[in-house]
């Protein structure tokens, strides 16, 4: 895959213990399954649904993918699809941007504009 970035959601809780630490080790499935689960741009919705319905202030990472070499794997999951996956540590360094997912009066996560 040639994707430039990739995404990856933290509970709020998950974020602020990553800006302590200045690298974020993975969240208890990414550990579990001994990489760091992201996604690209047209899963991150789904992504979102299936695995954090309900769950406010979320923190969506945008994750510049260009450091990562041969850490990240495109590996097939959810409908056959690839998903990028990080092996290794992710690096405060290499989030490029940043989004709190905020849940409407229906209780569906709000995207910004033009995602």
């Amino acid at each position: 895959m040639s994707d430039l970035f990739a995404y990856k959601v933290l509970t709020a809780e998950q974020f602020e213990q990553f800006r302590a630490d200045g690298v974020f080790k993975g969240a208890p499935i990414d550990l579990t399954d001994g990489y760091i689960h992201m996604s690209t741009r047209e899963q991150a919705a789904e992504t979102v649904a299936k695995h954090f319905a309900g769950q406010d202030r979320l923190v969506m990472l945008m994750v510049d993918l260009a450091a990562f070499g041969d850490a990240i794997r495109w590996e097939e999951s959810r409908g056959g699809a690839l998903f990028p996956h990080l092996y290794g540590d992710l690096p405060m360094t290499a989030v490029a941007g940043k989004v709190v997912l905020r849940l409407d009066d229906q209780g569906n996560h709000l995207f910004p504009a033009g995602f």
